[in-house]
């Protein structure tokens, strides 16, 4: 029988488990990689924005002994920090880079030299990178990045789609014009974020009765995601990172605490992804 080369790989963030929950507990490194692996966890996200190098430096070990993967992710400030980046991801054994440049010319020909001296640095390296769609970095708005595609061919996406959904205040139900944009966004997508936002919110509570036509508008996009990388890729990695943040991200009530669990809602998504992935050809 033909194996089947192509892995789904589900990470979640250290971002995430600093708290994990709505208790407010601060877990050690050591015990967030023992909760993590325990999930079934394929690695660990190490923001290097909300954190630094010295706390994943910190925390390696216990990701070592945990056979937990690292993906670093980057926020370089100049075009040519970013290099130092490259070498400690490639030391770390990170799949790739996901950048959050904070780089930010405000014209398409100024972002574009940016770029692709990222992914020269990538290449002289050996370590593949590929830019997040987030908010207040140099892919901040939806049409920039299309351009950015345009120009750059070679270009490729992490996919966090809430950031758009907010960026563009989509209203609901989306028209087609803005399916079609965000299915441009996917098709150049080889890995994927998951939370579920709102045109007014980035972090949605995923078992409200109000929120759910925005999870499904968000299942419906990581099916969409996965048909397409198996798609275009016949072996390799697919990288889902369940990257629920805490408070402010996460709504709180008058007092300060979150109104839903984080670390419950993380194994949903997962849940959610592993049978997207199954059932998705």
């Amino acid at each position: 029988m033909k194996k089947n080369k192509q892995r789904l790989q589900i990470y979640t963030s250290l971002w995430s488990m600093k708290p994990h929950d709505n208790t407010g507990n601060i877990l050690s490194h050591e015990d967030i990689c023992l909760k993590v692996k325990d999930a079934g966890f394929a690695g660990l996200a190490l923001d290097l924005g909300a954190s630094d190098v010295n706390e994943a430096n910190a925390i390696r070990r216990y990701l070592e002994k945990n056979d937990l993967t690292p993906l670093i992710v980057a926020f370089p400030k100049t075009v040519s920090s970013f290099e130092d980046t490259l070498k400690m991801a490639k030391d770390f054994g990170s799949p790739f880079v996901d950048v959050i440049g904070q780089v930010t010319p405000l014209s398409l020909d100024g972002m574009i030299p940016v770029i692709r001296a990222w992914l020269e640095m990538s290449e002289k390296i050996g370590m593949p990178i590929q830019f997040e769609t987030h908010r207040n970095c140099i892919t901040n708005d939806l049409y920039s990045t299309l351009l950015l595609l345009d120009a750059i061919p070679e270009m490729r996406l992490c996919a966090d789609l809430s950031h758009y959904v907010v960026d563009r205040e989509f209203w609901f139900p989306l028209g087609i014009r803005d399916l079609n944009l965000i299915s441009r966004i996917i098709e150049r997508s080889d890995s994927f974020q998951g939370r579920v936002a709102s045109r007014q919110q980035i972090q949605l509570q995923l078992h409200f009765p109000q929120n759910q036509k925005w999870v499904e508008l968000f299942k419906s996009w990581w099916r969409e995601g996965v048909h397409s990388w198996k798609k275009r890729n016949s072996e390799g990695d697919f990288l889902f990172l369940c990257e629920l943040g805490p408070p402010e991200y996460a709504i709180t009530n008058e007092l300060g605490k979150e109104m839903s669990n984080r670390w419950e809602e993380s194994l949903t998504i997962k849940s959610w992804i592993e049978k997207i992935w199954a059932n998705t050809k």
